[in-house]
């Protein structure tokens, strides 16, 4: 159990060379994450139980309940999982003018997304869904960059890797557990999908209220830094051109520029790039299905496996990716994908075939998730964390968006083996590409990803 550092009792006189400020200190076990981390891992918790219960169903739901082709069916999986890029630049521009409104601006997102549950319920036909997943999806847009900005300013930055670790890894546990219940309801009720839209919703207004009474807010959420710490260290040098010890101003102007920083630009054009070639987890799911045939009422435990294994490995790979390089693990997660698109390629049927398959698309999600944002923090400003974050994750939205309507459309025109080998080839050529360009270096593994 990860539980908030305590530094009472510890004598002032008693400053950390420089020496010893870069690593952990003798006779202390590796760090420990702060409170602020276990509250918003609790409510992503609660969140993604009512998210996953929606998401475990809805491509059943909508290809053979609804029966949209696998084109219609892409640009709605584009929607969910791309649209959010469209506002995560103005949530993350929003928590940081407000200066410590990080909190609410995340509260804002989710309270709207369990909003959009029960809408579902009314929405059958394209245009409707589309415009419920739109919504649900700006709710995510507008959270999702305030929360990894909260943890990512009440971490150092020698822990931030286990920081984004355990929330990511208590994230997946309500991962783990939504499809369960959707898969419980299922099996009990008649009118099984509405059942699963209205309970979904009643936990996605708890998570609203977990967030509202237990995560702290604006400078209460940050550690008090401790003089001559490594984390002190690590701050981001005054801009060039600026008053010494002058915070950048938190404009949307501020906040573009930050791409001309080589190590944020780097990030964000491998995000990028990378997530052109990512096959959506719907996608995964029903070529999963359609090679094994696997009856209509399992379906909803297919992502159990891929949050099983996420939740297994993002605390590890958190602490391995803080310790040897966060770009390293990064572009091993996107091999590990890799290896999973060839295991749907073969002419394999095993029944080992679907646990292969979902431990290595959760070892995927395990490396590249939160080891992305914590390699982005490094190079971003505090006063403009939020957006800086939201820079990389609107890069790697859109991109996965635009593999969605490709991937769709080449599986309804050419069929699904040769969509999922285009991607494969897609992938293996972009991870390549970053290999050879920003190879490695070991005194500057743990400086991001380029």
């Amino acid at each position: 159990m990860y539980l908030a550092d305590s530094r009472a009792g510890t004598p002032e006189s008693a400053a950390p060379s420089a020496e010893s400020a870069a690593r952990p200190r003798a006779g202390r076990r590796l760090a420990a994450v702060g409170p602020t981390v276990l509250a918003l891992g609790t409510v992503s918790l609660i969140t993604d139980v009512s998210s996953e219960m929606v998401t475990a169903v809805l491509p059943l739901y909508l290809v053979a309940g609804l029966g949209l082709s696998p084109l219609g069916f892409g640009l709605l999986d584009g929607i969910y999982n791309g649209f959010s890029a469209l506002v995560r630049l103005a949530g993350g521009h929003l928590a940081d003018r407000g200066g410590g409104r990080h909190k609410w601006v995340a509260g804002a997102g989710y309270a709207l997304s369990a909003l959009c549950k029960p809408l579902l319920l009314m929405a059958r036909t394209l245009t409707p869904i589309g415009l419920v997943l739109a919504a649900d999806r700006t709710g995510k847009g507008l959270r999702t960059a305030p929360r990894d900005a909260l943890i990512s300013l009440s971490s150092s930055p020698e822990t931030r890797g286990r920081a984004f670790g355990v929330h990511r890894a208590m994230d997946t546990a309500g991962a783990l557990l939504g499809p369960f219940v959707a898969f419980l309801i299922l099996r009990a009720t008649v009118d099984g999908y509405d059942a699963v839209f209205m309970v979904s919703f009643c936990v996605a207004v708890l998570g609203v209220l977990v967030l509202v009474l237990f995560v702290p807010g604006g400078t209460a959420a940050r550690p008090a830094p401790e003089a001559g710490s490594a984390a002190v260290a690590a701050r981001p040098a005054p801009e060039a051109g600026s008053a010494a010890g002058t915070a950048p101003r938190p404009t949307l102007r501020a906040a573009l520029a930050l791409l001309r920083r080589p190590e944020l630009r780097g990030i964000t054009l491998c995000a990028l790039l990378l997530g052109l070639a990512t096959v959506s987890d719907s996608f995964v799911f029903l070529l999963l299905q359609h090679r094994l045939g696997v009856p209509d009422r399992w379906f909803a435990l297919l992502p159990v496996g891929t949050a099983a294994s996420f939740l297994l490995l993002a605390v590890p790979l958190g602490r391995v990716a803080d310790r040897w390089g966060r770009r390293r693990v990064f572009l091993a997660g996107h091999g590990a994908l890799l290896l999973a698109y060839a295991l749907l390629l073969t002419s394999w049927h095993g029944s080992a075939l679907p646990f292969a398959v979902l431990f290595l698309h959760g070892g995927f999600y395990a490396a590249t998730d939160g080891v992305l944002m914590a390699a982005a923090s490094d190079g971003v400003p505090e006063e403009l964390r939020s957006s800086g974050l939201a820079l990389v994750q609107t890069g790697q939205a859109l991109a996965r968006f635009v593999c969605s309507l490709a991937f769709g459309a080449a599986w309804t025109a050419w069929g699904d083996r040769t969509a999922l080998m285009a991607a494969t080839v897609a992938l293996a050529l972009c991870a390549l590409f970053f290999m050879i360009r920003s190879p490695v270096r070991p005194a500057l593994a743990k400086d991001g990803l380029a």
